[in-house]
């Protein structure tokens, strides 16, 4: 409940914006980041970019932005001081399973011109080792049956391109803004996937005339806690159950290829460019990477957030050798970017102490993240000859946390598309080598040539059965030493 001081509930001031995109996935990254960003583009040089906002599952981002116009709060946080910001550039939230219709309808407006995307990796329905659509997903074969009734976003999208053909309406432009690699051209490739198995026309149609450039986001989100709406509601005199927190830091790089328009997003600050590749796999192993490795391995640990975390030396040196040992040696330099200088400011924004980042949150969705974040890393480590053992600790790290149990014996709620399934594959393990063995042997997360892969496989088993043993202090600090 609001605390008593709360006058009223914040409220729209003046007519919403004509919409121009739709976007799947109101979560609060989306919120903390391509709302802000389209909001001050409008207000920078103008244009009919208000944002249709569309829950594929939950109507709780509804239930809060409705009364509110589409309104909400951005809080930014940092510990010299933080500030807050009413953003209007949600026009409407519409809730998926509600009325699917009203969404393709939406999406096959002429006067939207992007359908961008948050939906986690978890949302493309792919197999993450190959990035493949995974076509025995069962929100996919629903869609295959029923694709005026779709439940998946790329059924949305398939349903809302083949509407737009009918009509001879120009294409949208698919803008992916989740953390995969190359996330547009695997975008691309599971849309034309889905749309090969639908319709063969359609597919080509779709091959020749829609656009779905990459990106590179950044903006550290935490979960949005009662505390901070009551923090807010106590500072600004009213109730916002949808204000978003963030860091103060953003970076959004985008491959400059539209079918039609776009906002002026570069007036707020986003980097247009030819090519994101070198972006992305920077921000993905640097910054993603680390995330993931700090965040099982910290958790473990004991520690609540990645701050807490890095305040430890021991987590703390082991992040920076990650990157100067095993990271960037990977990473071609972006244009503009130096390496060693991203990743001091990385480890700054990581020990910001107003960023509450929780671990257990960035550990959520592990079989989905690895591949990205940590699994091509290692890959490249090995093919120059050099078994990365800090990289190897996390993915050790990993499967002990899905085992589902911590180090002082206490239940992890382990959040996964697999979670099951791991959690009985190492239970059913007859010993610490076997329940490594066992796991790596999941192809949907490791492809059997890196899971086969003898420095690999060693380095791994020895770092999980030290996890076991001594825990994931003690490790981090015998593995320095």
């Amino acid at each position: 409940m609001p605390p008593e001081t709360t006058s009223h509930r914040l409220t729209r001031q003046g007519d919403a914006p004509r919409i121009g995109i739709v976007h799947l996935g109101p979560g609060a990254f989306f919120r903390a980041f391509n709302a802000v960003y389209t909001q001050e583009a409008m207000e920078a040089q103008g244009g009919d970019w208000g944002i249709c906002a569309v829950s594929l599952r939950s109507p709780t981002a509804r239930d809060h932005m409705q009364p509110q116009g589409g309104c909400f709060t951005s809080v930014t946080l940092a510990e010299t001081g933080g500030s807050d910001r009413v953003i209007g550039s949600v026009s409407e939230v519409l809730v998926a399973p509600e009325n699917p219709g009203q969404v393709i309808a939406r999406m096959s407006d002429p006067n939207v011109q992007i359908v961008s995307l948050t939906i986690t990796e978890k949302g493309y329905c792919h197999n993450p080792a190959t990035g493949d659509l995974n076509l025995d997903h069962p929100d996919i074969k629903h869609d295959l049956s029923a694709i005026q009734t779709p439940r998946s976003a790329v059924g949305f999208i398939v349903a809302a391109l083949l509407d737009r053909r009918r009509n001879n309406t120009a294409p949208f432009t698919v803008l992916t803004c989740d953390n995969l690699p190359a996330n547009g051209a695997l975008m691309r490739g599971v849309v034309l996937d889905f749309a090969r198995a639908l319709d063969p026309d359609l597919a080509d149609w779709i091959g020749q005339t829609v656009r779905f450039p990459s990106t590179m986001v950044d903006r550290i989100t935490p979960a949005t806690t009662d505390n901070d709406i009551d923090a807010l509601a106590q500072r600004a005199g009213y109730h916002d159950p949808a204000c978003v927190v963030h860091e103060s830091f953003r970076q959004w790089v985008i491959e400059d290829d539209f079918v039609q328009g776009r906002p002026n997003w570069d007036a707020a600050g986003a980097q247009f460019v030819a090519n994101v590749d070198a972006h992305e796999l920077m921000k993905l192993r640097c910054l993603n990477g680390t995330h993931s490795a700090l965040a099982y391995l910290g958790y473990l640990g004991g520690y609540e957030t990645i701050s807490d975390t890095v305040a430890d030396p021991a987590f703390a040196a082991f992040c920076t050798a990650l990157w100067r040992e095993e990271i960037t040696p990977t990473v071609p330099r972006p244009q503009g970017e130096d390496l060693e200088d991203y990743c001091a400011t990385l480890l700054a924004r990581y020990r910001d102490t107003a960023i509450r980042h929780k671990t257990w949150q960035i550990a959520m969705d592990g079989s989905q993240k690895l591949p990205q974040r940590l699994l091509g890393t290692i890959r490249d480590n090995l093919a120059s000859g050099h078994v990365p053992k800090g990289l190897c600790l996390a993915v050790a790290a990993w499967l002990r946390y899905v085992g589902g149990v911590d180090e002082k014996g206490n239940d992890i709620d382990v959040r996964d598309p697999l979670a099951e399934r791991l959690k009985t594959i190492s239970d059913q393990a007859e010993d610490d080598t076997a329940k490594v063995a066992a796991l790596l042997s999941v192809a949907e997360v490791f492809d059997p040539e890196l899971a086969q892969n003898p420095g690999f496989r060693t380095s791994v088993t020895e770092a999980y059965c030290a996890l076991v043993q001594n825990g994931a202090q003690n490790t981090l600090r015998s593995l320095q030493s």
